[in-house]
């Protein structure tokens, strides 16, 4: 296919997606955008997703497309051309998307990312000083190790094509996003979404397909009893402070399907499920992913 005959979404079809992104934005930080309806071009490229800070994109490209990129990250291509990519919490107002055809021509397009409204809570008492021990350090290393070559493993999963849903029902008691600040000094900001449903022990279900690439076999020191899904395509899914990991890794799992149990093991204050989703190294949010909770 000559790159000639491709033509990207135009920028008055994607102004109209972006619009009803923030319009359903206005409800303030954690309201999810209803997914844009999906955009044709001439060449049969569609996309639809939720075009916003910690959100996502998912379409198609022409066969025959040698790549495909967002802001320089490579964005892998299934066999039918499907694909997914994602916006950081603190991404840009603007991504681009890059296309290599056939015949090596470059095709960019840039797309439009709808701000958020974060949950920001000023606090006026300054940080802790100091950082972590060489104590603690020597504990976390090897964790994090574990973490960054779990998420460096590329499965067939294909959740990515799905729409999630809720991994427990029950009361948002952290939302994505939200962060301290300490006159002045920005703190951490929350990477998931807390769930508080229940005492420990209440059993919590897979978002989407995937295969188990982490269960840990002893707890971690802030994020205790760990397990990790990848979901396909970069997209993978952490649950965090479980009483009981019911999978092992290499598992293939399915939506719905039971995996763990509810907990406070490592650094929680009480039985809860924190559920963060990362593509790549962008961290996003649940709740635009699956919706509100009914």
């Amino acid at each position: 296919m000559r790159l000639r005959a491709f033509t990207l979404v135009s920028l008055s079809t994607i102004a109209t997606a972006v619009l009803g992104s923030v319009l359903a934005l206005t409800g303030g930080a954690g309201s999810p955008a209803h997914a844009a309806p999906p955009q044709a071009g001439a060449a049969h490229l569609a996309y639809s997703g939720e075009l916003t800070q910690g959100g996502w994109i998912r379409g198609t490209v022409p066969e025959g497309t040698k790549s495909l990129s967002l802001d320089g990250q490579p964005v892998a291509i299934a066999p039918d051309g499907a694909w997914f990519a994602a916006f950081d919490r603190d991404a840009g107002r603007t991504a681009r998307l890059a296309m290599t055809a056939a015949d090596g021509g470059v095709t960019t397009q840039p797309i439009t990312i709808a701000p958020r409204a974060w949950k920001i809570e000023n606090i006026n008492i300054p940080r802790k000083p100091g950082g972590p021990t060489e104590a603690f350090m020597e504990l976390r290393r090897p964790e994090l190790a574990r973490i960054q070559a779990a998420r460096a493993l590329q499965t067939e999963a294909q959740g990515w094509r799905e729409h999630f849903i809720w991994p427990v029902k029950g009361r948002i008691s952290g939302r994505f996003g939200s962060q301290r600040i300490y006159r002045g000094e920005p703190g951490s900001y929350h990477s998931g979404i807390d769930i508080t449903s229940g005492a420990s022990g209440t059993p919590f279900v897979a978002p989407a397909d995937g295969v188990v690439i982490l269960a840990a076999d002893k707890p971690f020191t802030l994020e205790g009893n760990l397990l990790m899904l990848d979901h396909g395509m970069g997209l993978n899914s952490a649950f965090l402070h479980c009483s009981q990991i019911l999978v092992k890794e290499g598992d293939h799992v399915k939506q719905g399907q039971v995996i763990g149990r509810i907990g406070m093991t490592g650094r929680a204050t009480g039985p809860h499920l924190h559920w963060s989703i990362k593509w790549e190294n962008a961290r996003l949010d649940p709740l635009l992913f699956t919706g509100p909770m009914n």
